[in-house]
């Protein structure tokens, strides 16, 4: 980030400028304030507590999980039991953390004491407000590493209320930010609950439990078989008329099937294959940057679970004679084919058709199916938990990454319904989730609101309006309570006294 010169002037005239405080507040600098500690570990190899800005929590002011003893090889910045850290490398990460134990931290990390005017609490939650680290982002220097400069911070103003007052806005911060993280991991554990109730919707889906007394009601409902003949002369009369030659389809054999599930009467299992035609994408090569022609394409960043993002399409080079085969029509089936990663793995979504024309690389295998109203039920199937453990199971390696290609998505195994039966279970499964869907969008306003609300106490904080009167009134008999201002100068005497002698 490119510094900016908005830096705040700690002249008279700024401090006039700044807004008034409260009664006893005082703005200082921040280096009045606190001490920046320039102790280092040598890196002499020893066995420490060490903390990288990796191991803070961005916005939080605690630590992850994965803080561990190091052995320490090179210089290291130390710190002790009670020193405030602040990352100053890409401010807007808003690392600080208020060290419980000795250790040694990145040379990316400040190290602040307490001037014996502030408490270092009180200063972590000054620290992790929204204004701060505005400021900070704003006037950081470098374009990939932005880092803030000490002087910056050192001269950056620091509202300084008595230390009673610093206390008691601490405990008032903590407790309301308890609160709020009750009722956070409350929405947590709802959205946690959603995610199960989902699955437990498509689970009695392809059961055949959301359609069972609609079935009861039915007199004349055709077979799966049925529709399975259906598909595939459909499929030859389009190959005919394409000139194209119908890959022939070796069927499920009786002792695969009896490894999956049992299925309702009616319903059987098929190869993806036997429903639609499975294709590769477009090859991204340095080549393709000298044709004229491009097209927007699909990109794994672009296809996620039942979901497409579209705000950042790439273009391709692409040649005429490509086109046909790579070409995006509304209510393809579009499947990840390879991230590595087993929760990613096989991410599946319908192409909206929202932008057209619109084409696919390598990476993304669509089906276009002969018939595109059973388009939903195989997504939901692949959706349900069976249908991610196929997708793991046939993308499994002895590498140990997880990989899928054409011939392992055209194998895939999907239960079919009869078409009246899937439509009809796609609308139960659709009504259910519509109301997960409005729950998860409350419970995401919710959790913005909390954090719109955790940045609105610090506010109330530091301009001094956090306590009540009644709590105000309470701090100012502390017997340590005195106006900033008096601290300050007894401070200063104080000082000038020791550098006398």
């Amino acid at each position: 980030m490119l510094k900016m010169n908005n830096s705040i002037s700690f002249n008279n005239a700024g401090i006039e400028n700044l807004p008034r405080l409260s009664e006893g507040w005082q703005w200082v600098r921040l280096g009045e304030a606190h001490i920046l500690k320039s102790d280092k570990h040598n890196g002499s190899g020893e066995s420490l507590f060490y903390i990288g800005l990796e191991h803070i929590e961005k916005d939080r002011g605690t630590l992850t999980q994965d803080v561990k003893i190091d052995t320490i090889t090179t210089i290291k910045n130390s710190f002790k039991k009670g020193d405030l850290l602040y990352g100053k490398l890409r401010p807007y990460l808003n690392k600080v953390y208020l060290a419980n134990e000795d250790g040694v931290c990145s040379t990316d990390i400040l190290v602040f004491k307490s001037a014996s005017i502030s408490n270092l609490n009180y200063s972590k939650y000054f620290f992790l407000s929204r204004k701060f680290v505005s400021d900070m982002t704003h006037n950081s220097s470098g374009v990939n590493l932005p880092r803030v400069s000490t002087k910056y911070l050192q001269e950056y103003p620091f509202p300084l209320p008595p230390l009673p007052e610093q206390r008691a806005i601490v405990s008032k911060i903590e407790q309301l930010f308890s609160e709020l993280d009750n009722g956070i991991a409350n929405l947590r554990l709802a959205q946690e609950q959603l995610k199960v109730y989902r699955q437990a919707v498509l689970k009695k889906a392809f059961e055949g439990e959301l359609t069972r007394k609609w079935r009861e009601q039915q007199t004349d409902l055709p077979d799966a078989r049925d529709l399975l003949e259906h598909i595939r002369k459909e499929r030859e009369e389009a190959a005919k008329y394409s000139g194209k030659k119908m890959k022939p389809v070796k069927p499920l054999t009786e002792d695969e099937i009896v490894e999956f599930p049992g299925l309702p009467e009616g319903w059987g299992w098929v190869k993806i294959e036997e429903l639609g035609e499975v294709t590769g994408g477009l090859t991204k090569n340095s080549k393709r940057n000298a044709i004229s022609t491009t097209l927007p394409y699909l990109r794994v960043a672009n296809v996620y679970s039942n979901e497409l993002r579209l705000d950042d399409l790439k273009y391709i080079g692409i040649e005429e004679q490509e086109v046909s085969r790579v070409l995006l029509k509304e209510g393809d089936l579009l499947i990840v084919e390879g991230n590595g990663s087993v929760n990613q793995i096989g991410r599946v979504a319908i192409w909206n058709g929202k932008i057209s024309p619109c084409i696919h690389q390598n990476h993304i295998i669509k089906v276009r199916f002969e018939i595109v109203k059973i388009r939903k039920f195989i997504l939901y199937w692949l959706l349900s938990f069976d249908g991610r453990n196929q997708i793991t199971k046939v993308a499994s390696s002895t590498s140990g990454l997880y990989t899928l290609n054409l011939s392992k998505i055209a194998s895939l195994c999907i239960p079919v319904a009869p078409l009246p039966e899937q439509q009809a279970i796609v609308q139960e499964i659709e009504t259910r989730l519509s109301v997960c869907d409005k729950i998860a969008q409350d419970i995401d306003e919710a959790l913005e609101k909390a954090e719109a609300l955790r940045q609105s106490i610090l506010k109330k904080a530091f301009e001094g309006k956090l306590l009540s009167e009644r709590e105000l009134a309470e701090v100012r008999m502390a017997e340590d309570w005195e106006p900033a201002d008096v601290l300050l100068e007894r401070i200063k005497v104080k000082k000038e006294g020791k550098e006398k002698r």
